[in-house]
């Protein structure tokens, strides 16, 4: 008797180890980004621009019909080859529209500018629900297509993106050896109101758990502008970013990233995005030999987190444009 006792006691003490040691493993499971590695670029360039301009309208009709006019796909061309292409991507919940004056100055630089859509946004309906169907896959193809694209619009290819704009030039730095220069402002690596080291559990468990979308101010609600912009959020979009952010640290643990020239714009106002996740994406290219440059606004600028749309309010895009051409134009091109 004393024996069977002491047998099952001993069946309840290791049952117990294994339990504790099954929650010990989800736990720690919840710290390592999931289904990143599944990501992967896979570039298929155009080689003319008249390929080039045939794609771009081909992408500028889909949908044509749900955009809102202003979010279109833009375009700005000089009707050939130029030596430089610049592609500009805008952040989330936003629309083409967010970049249309800076483009126009790269233009007036000579650039070809492409100003593309992110998957799902730009529609008319800006309470849509379909943001929420964003996934990391349809980033790292945009990425794709707009670099392919490039080929043929100028011999070099220059990319700017802001927020989660700013994570999609961020993947296409680590992995597209054709971008001669990326600027990638402000990126959504992570976001303030969650802790750095919680960033990865929290996504992981909002992945799982079903959508919920929060406007981005909850007194105005949708009568919030721009107009062109979604006056809410996704969290489920959200984590989209976050999980091609993960991605791209991932890597740059273990490759440098294949952009020539990178240049990290960060601003010491930013409420939004959390900043020390992307200095420690920048220490790690720059340990990994990347050719990498980080530019910070300052804090007394007080600039808002969309640094970029003129019609945001507050802005001070005479300070903001000068400087971000100044990082995005090697001396002497």
């Amino acid at each position: 008797m004393k024996q069977q006792n002491k047998t099952a006691s001993s069946r309840r003490r290791w049952s117990g180890v294994l339990i504790i040691g099954i929650v010990l493993a989800i736990i720690a499971s919840l710290f390592i980004p999931w289904n990143t590695w599944a990501l992967s670029s896979k570039p298929h360039p155009l080689q003319s621009y008249e390929e080039a301009a045939k794609r771009i309208e081909v992408l500028r009709a889909e949908r044509e019909t749900e955009m809102n006019p202003d979010c279109l796909l833009q375009f700005l061309t000089h009707g050939q080859k130029v030596q430089h292409a610049i592609i500009l991507v805008h952040g989330y919940t936003s629309c083409p529209a967010q970049y249309v004056q800076l483009g126009q100055q790269f233009y007036d630089l000579g650039y070809n500018v492409l100003i593309a859509p992110l998957p799902h946004h730009g529609l008319a309906d800006r309470l849509n629900d379909e943001q929420n169907q964003l996934k990391a896959k349809e980033l790292v193809a945009y990425a794709d297509e707009v670099v392919d694209i490039a080929h043929g619009l100028g011999e070099q290819i220059s990319m700017i993106g802001i927020s989660g704009g700013g994570v999609t030039t961020a993947w296409a730095a680590q992995n597209r050896s054709d971008i001669n220069t990326a600027v990638i402002i402000s990126p959504a690596f992570g976001y303030q109101q969650i802790p750095t080291r919680l960033t990865a559990p929290v996504m992981n468990v909002t992945m799982v758990l079903p959508d919920a979308f929060e406007w981005w101010d909850p007194s105005l609600k949708e009568n919030i502008g721009p107009s062109h912009a979604y006056p809410r959020y996704s969290k489920h979009a959200l984590v989209a970013f976050l999980k091609l952010g993960f991605a791209v640290q991932l890597r740059s643990w273990q490759t440098p990233p294949a952009a020539r020239r990178i240049v990290m714009v960060t601003n010491a106002n930013d409420t939004s995005v959390n900043n020390a996740l992307t200095s420690e994406v920048v220490r790690r290219w720059q340990r990994q030999g990347a050719n990498i440059e980080a530019f910070e606004f300052p804090l007394s600028l007080g600039l808002a987190h969309d640094l970029i749309d003129p019609k945001q309010p507050n802005q001070s895009i005479e300070i903001v444009y000068p400087q971000l051409i100044e990082l995005a134009i090697r001396p002497g091109e």
